[in-house]
């Protein structure tokens, strides 16, 4: 990274597409509402916008279940006249998206083919393990959402693993090629000249191998989230995770002048750790919070 990286001295402005300015009358804002309106942000002094989750997706989580990461959702507009990223480019934008590596949509082909057969050759692509003996979930890990962490699949027979919503499948990042692929989106968005990502979760990308439950949080009382009752050591900011950003990182570096930005729910000191030790993680990890993250159980 020079002293001079525009990352370092830009002015982002975050752009929820929904909400910003609807040109076709559904009610929805849109990509093309954007391109009427980035000269103002530009007037304003902004020099890159990100854009926040514009991909399909089932909408169950407001884009954050993505089925298909290569592609725009038809509800902002299609990949094929994404203009705005040459016109905020010849205005001076850098632009920005989101990338969730963490999960998919349960519509992902991705996840409809793990699901398919204990013989699928994408089985390892998500977190698949049979119940206890008597049935219940493989262990205590529960969703940020509340509830257990765990589904159980009738066509998989077993149970699958989602940090957050059960329509929201956990991808097994230990498995090489769900890394390969992941950086094959990063590729594909990057020829198309976008400047960076917003990589969401990255704390929750691993979780402990060996499945063991989260000990309980001695400091949890009623009405503080049903998600801290545990400290969440084996499902937050597990070894590894450092090497699966490496690659990210590689990428972007690859692309030449792109900006990689993690966002971790970490104590600063955890979080300062995704800078990686050698400076090859993130340009910038970041958090809303970073004071109070998941695992000093307050």
């Amino acid at each position: 990274m020079t002293a001079n990286a525009w990352w370092q001295t830009a002015v982002i402005y975050e752009l929820y597409p929904r909400s910003f300015q609807d040109t076709d009358g559904d009610g929805i804002g849109d990509l093309d509402g954007i391109m009427q309106r980035h000269q103002h942000l530009v007037d304003l002094g902004v020099n890159a916008i990100w854009i926040t989750l514009i991909f399909p997706s089932p909408m169950r989580d407001f884009g954050y279940d993505i089925s298909e990461y290569c592609d725009i959702d038809a509800l902002f507009g299609t990949i094929a006249n994404f203009a705005l990223l040459a016109a905020a480019h010849a205005a001076g934008l850098k632009v920005i998206l989101d990338f969730v590596p963490n999960h998919t949509s349960d519509q992902h082909p991705w996840f409809q083919d793990s699901r398919a057969s204990r013989l699928s050759p994408m089985r390892d692509w998500c977190l698949w393990r049979d119940g206890k003996p008597d049935g219940s979930e493989p262990n205590n890990w529960e969703s940020e959402f509340g509830g257990s962490a765990w589904t159980f699949d009738e066509v998989a027979g077993q149970y699958y693993y989602h940090a957050y919503l059960k329509e929201q499948p956990d991808l097994n990042w230990r498995n090489p090629e769900v890394e390969e692929a992941m950086c094959n989106v990063l590729r594909f968005w990057f020829d198309r000249g976008v400047d960076g990502f917003r990589v969401h979760a990255i704390h929750h990308l691993l979780e402990d191998e060996e499945c063991r439950d989260n000990p309980p949080d001695p400091n949890w009382r009623p009405g503080m989230p049903p998600s801290q009752r545990w400290l969440q050591i084996r499902t937050v900011d597990q070894p590894g995770v450092h090497e699966a950003i490496k690659a990210m990182r590689r990428v972007a570096d690859a692309s030449r002048n792109k900006v990689m930005i993690g966002e971790a729910y970490l104590p600063i000191d955890r979080l300062m750790a995704y800078y990686g030790a050698d400076l090859t993680g993130f340009q910038y990890p970041s958090a809303e919070d970073p004071g109070s993250g998941p695992l000093t159980g307050r």
